[in-house]
C-alpha cells in the first residue's frame, strides 16, 4: 500500500527539546519567527466561558465576544512588535515589508472597534 501524500490528521508530539532544536535551526535572534517566539512563550487565551454568572445571557455572549476580540487584538499586536523588532534589528530580507505592517495596524483597529462595539450596553 503507498503512503498518502497528504498530511496526517492528528498532531504528533514534538520532542521535549523542540524549542533548542527550533532555536539551533534559526539562531539569528532578530527573525519574525525568533522575535514573536520570544514574545508569546506561555501566553495564549484561556477559552474558557465567561465566568459571571449573573449576567443574562445575551450580555455573556457579547462579553465573550469582546473577550475573543480582546485576544485576537493581543496576537496580532504580538506580531506587530515582532515585526517591528525584526525591521530594527534584523537583516533586510527578513522584514516583512510596509504593506503588512499597515495591514496589522488596520486589524489592530478593527479588532478594538469590534471590541468596545460588543462591551457597549445597549438601552
Amino acid at each position: 500500500m503507498n503512503g498518502s501524500d497528504l498530511p496526517h490528521l492528528h498532531a504528533y508530539r514534538d520532542p521535549a527539546n523542540a524549542d533548542d532544536l527550533a532555536e539551533a535551526v534559526h539562531p539569528d535572534a532578530n527573525t519574525l519567527s525568533a522575535n514573536l517566539r520570544r514574545i508569546v512563550k506561555g501566553a495564549a487565551a484561556d477559552g474558557q466561558p465567561w465566568p459571571e454568572r449573573h449576567q443574562l445571557p445575551g450580555r455573556c455572549m457579547a462579553l465573550a465576544d469582546s473577550d475573543c476580540a480582546l485576544a485576537g487584538l493581543r496576537v496580532v499586536q504580538e506580531v506587530l512588535l515582532a515585526a517591528e523588532r525584526t525591521r530594527q534589528n534584523g537583516e533586510p530580507e527578513d522584514y516583512v515589508g510596509d504593506r503588512v505592517m499597515e495591514g496589522l495596524m488596520l486589524a489592530c483597529l478593527a479588532l478594538s472597534a469590534q471590541a468596545v462595539g460588543r462591551l457597549q450596553v445597549e438601552g
